[in-house]
């Protein structure tokens, strides 16, 4: 989701992650590195994003065989974070790689055939055990990681589904604990029930086909004091980062910031947010803009969707050529699932976390979290006199 840092950087690592892991290898690891020392690490708010993860209709059945939970192996003692490497595991049930058939039929849509010709394979099982989205266990597991450090400044992250299938939710929600009260009520992670209900029914019809469906999810970063991010610099972009982060979430084909493409049929009289001063506060009368200008945000909430395409494994496959035959033939048929929109909003709202988290600790940050306090503080009181 954000750049590596140079040997040169050393001395002032940034906030970082990697994941390392295949679909049905014996785990799933995030090494996040970066992370200050002092910061309580919730993992009972870990397991509970990793279950989200699993759940949402349209689910296939790999989800009833694994229960995720996250294992810190390095980084933490006694529940506190050292500064050190935080190493998080998520173990997979399912762990047969070794014992699966090989997979010469590629799928459509799939990173199959784009990656047998990058490694030089017949056997796509090679490519696919790591493009899985499977992977995103270890997103989760450090976006909610980053979230702990967030919360402690009253920054809120959160995620819905807006639609699937092409039914679109109408319902609209400002306050982050009635969107989390609604969404964890929601079979589909949705706001509007009755929208839920016509997804339930597109769903099922997919399912009735041998078909699959995709959608849009929202997450919305509420509390995100303004001047994180640059101008300065087109890879300090807080905007394009995001984009980065929630583009780089498999099967994602498109992101909006604010009124995102709407913006661009609109004159701006009808875009621009325009600029009220309550209070001695700077305000905004409105968040087309979805919280970042020029690159920073500006104080209020981000606002960023994706969307998803259809998941590419079919129960009806499309057709395909044998990788070693070269017959044509129809596309192989994994064990998938037929919507993971609601899913996919999960590994969303870890993302953009996890990069404001980085943002955050780029312009407040320290090897301790007394020392981010600090920083924090002077630069929220300094404001006052701009």
């Amino acid at each position: 989701m954000n750049h590596q840092p140079s040997a040169s950087e050393a001395s002032k690592i940034m906030l970082t992650y990697r994941t390392a892991g295949e679909s049905h290898g014996k785990c799933i690891l995030a090494l996040v590195e970066g992370f200050p020392a002092g910061v309580a690490v919730d993992t009972a708010f870990i397991d509970a994003q990793l279950k989200r993860r699993q759940g949402g209709y349209g689910r296939g059945g790999r989800m009833k065989i694994e229960t995720d939970a996250v294992e810190i192996l390095s980084g933490v003692r006694k529940g506190v974070t050292l500064g050190s490497p935080i190493c998080l595991k998520v173990a997979n049930r399912d762990c047969k790689i070794d014992e699966l058939p090989d997979v010469t039929q590629p799928r459509p849509g799939h990173a199959d055939l784009a990656g047998a010709m990058k490694y030089g394979t017949q056997d796509v099982r090679n490519v696919l055990e790591r493009a899985s989205a499977r992977e995103t266990a270890g997103r989760v597991a450090a976006g909610a990681l980053a979230q702990s450090l967030l919360r402690l400044f009253g920054i809120e992250v959160v995620s819905y589904v807006m639609e699937i299938g092409g039914v679109r939710a109408e319902a609209r929600l400002t306050d982050v604990q009635a969107i989390r009260a609604a969404r964890d009520a929601s079979q589909l992670y949705c706001l509007d029930k009755a929208a839920e209900k016509a997804m339930v029914v597109r769903i099922e019809q997919a399912i009735k086909n041998g078909d699959s469906v995709g959608g849009v999810f929202e997450v919305v970063a509420f509390g995100v004091p303004p001047g994180l991010g640059s101008c300065a610099q087109w890879t300090e972009r807080l905007d394009g980062r995001l984009a980065q982060g929630l583009m780089a979430i498999q099967a994602i084909k498109g992101v909006e910031i604010g009124l995102g493409f709407r913006a661009a049929g609109l004159p701006g009289s009808q875009v621009h947010d325009e600029i009220l001063l309550e209070a001695g506060s700077f305000k905004r009368a409105s968040n087309n803009a979805g919280g970042i200008e020029g690159g920073m945000s500006n104080g209020e909430p981000i606002v960023a969707r994706a969307a998803m395409k259809p998941i590419p494994t079919l129960r009806k496959p499309l057709r395909s050529v044998d990788l070693k035959t070269k017959q044509p033939v129809t596309a192989a048929v994994e064990r998938s699932d037929v919507c993971a929109v609601p899913a996919a909003s999960v590994v969303g709202e870890a993302a953009v976390a996890f990069e404001i988290a980085v943002a955050f600790l780029e312009k407040f940050g320290g090897d301790s979290l007394a020392e981010v306090e600090r920083n924090c503080r002077s630069y929220l009181a300094s404001l006052k006199n701009i």
